[in-house]
């Protein structure tokens, strides 16, 4: 495995990138993916997760080289489309996140109907592991939880608890990355476990698992709600179980099981750090 370095800003490089390498799969994950932070940075949003794809989309086309591209799409693109949502719902992007993201699914149609491009769409729903960054909730909820346990953080605050996402583990979908490329033809499919649960009920079930009452330790910040909210996603992934023969493996509890494992690892050792005298920093926020 080599790192080659790159920037989806810039398409000169991506070109030069593609034609050294000669990949024969690739995988496009690269953008600003916060939808919070879109909306204080809408502009480099669309340059990043909308034309950074275009850039890459030209720069396959430049080279003429027969590889076969993933792009990673969202659920958010779907907004306040009424679920359940599937291929053929309707996108109503309630950010600017969701816009580009939506920009960068059909220019890669585009490419693909017009330059026959093997390049495939994977719509897919929130994913979690413990690997999610510490800014995306469910990630949050399992770091902040596992530090109140062990008297190491006070509060955890929180934005919207009502909004409903439909939570995977991230392990399961990254399997349905590769097998949407192990196809004859290429497709767009959306991924996702068919079950939808609140940011309440992720933040109740930690907690309890914990034994502590998460209405004494989780307050509201009106600093964590978008200008525009998405209340409920919900995804139906028939075709990509029927038609790619996927399907998670990995249930809701479980999913919390193992995020709360690693992340209470990580606490007892700073814990640890703290008992001996090194200074732990925390943003409570």
């Amino acid at each position: 495995m080599y790192l080659h370095y790159g920037d989806l800003a810039v398409s000169g490089q991506l070109t030069d990138l593609i034609n050294d390498i000669k990949p024969d799969e690739i995988y496009h994950l690269g953008a600003q993916s916060h939808v919070r932070v879109s909306f204080d940075m809408a502009e480099y949003t669309g340059d990043i997760t909308g034309l950074g794809t275009l850039r890459i989309m030209e720069a396959i086309r430049k080279s003429g080289i027969q590889t076969k591209f993933y792009q990673a799409s969202s659920s958010e693109m779907f907004g306040a489309a009424p679920p359940p949502q599937s291929e053929t719902s309707l996108f109503q992007p309630q950010s600017p996140y969701a816009a580009a993201k939506v920009y960068a699914y059909y220019i890669v149609r585009n490419y693909r109907e017009a330059y026959k491009i093997f390049a495939s769409n994977g719509i897919l729903f929130n994913h979690e592991s413990p690997r999610r960054g510490e800014t995306f909730v469910t990630r949050k909820i399992t770091r902040a939880a596992t530090r109140i346990k062990l008297g190491l953080q006070e509060r955890l605050f929180l934005g919207n608890l009502e909004a409903k996402r439909d939570w995977g583990y991230a392990g399961d979908f990254v399997e349905a990355m590769w097998m949407m490329l192990q196809q004859d033809k290429p497709d767009d499919y959306v991924i996702a476990t068919g079950e939808t649960h609140s940011v309440r009920e992720f933040v109740q079930n930690v907690f309890q698992k914990l034994d502590l009452d998460y209405e004494k330790y989780v307050a509201i910040d009106p600093r964590y709600f978008r200008p525009s909210e998405v209340d409920v996603l919900l995804g139906d992934s028939t075709k990509a179980r029927m038609q790619l023969g996927w399907q998670p493996r990995v249930g809701f509890e479980e999913l919390i099981d193992m995020m709360i494992a690693a992340d209470m690892e990580i606490t007892e050792k700073e814990k640890t750090l703290r008992d001996a005298g090194y200074k732990i920093s925390c943003n409570h926020r």
